[in-house]
């Protein structure tokens, strides 16, 4: 028997799944960039760089909304959800700190 309010059920909700796609998008980006071209650093940010800062800014008003909406509800689901967000988006950071981009 299943949890309606657990912690898979909530992470079906589109404010939930949504930013952890967004950081697996950034991270994939920023992935591909190394491969094809190398962590030398560039005179100016490129395509990748404006849209990995889209993908990440972007992801603070659906969580925010998220949170907003589902914490009163399911709050330990809620918080486990945000963990999973947190690690994502610290996981799509984390190259760009490595490499001080």
């Amino acid at each position: 028997m299943t949890n309606p309010g657990g912690f898979v059920a909530t992470l079906r909700h589109p404010s939930a799944f949504v930013p952890i796609a967004m950081s697996l998008l950034a991270l994939s980006l920023v992935v591909s960039h190394i491969v094809l071209a190398g962590t030398a650093r560039e005179a100016d940010e490129g395509t990748v760089a404006h849209l990995w800062q889209l993908l990440m800014g972007l992801q603070i008003p659906i969580i925010m909304l998220f949170t907003v909406r589902w914490l009163p509800r399911t709050p330990r689901a809620t918080l486990a959800v945000l963990g999973l967000q947190l690690l994502a988006g610290a996981a799509a950071a984390a190259p760009v700190l490595y490499f001080q981009w």
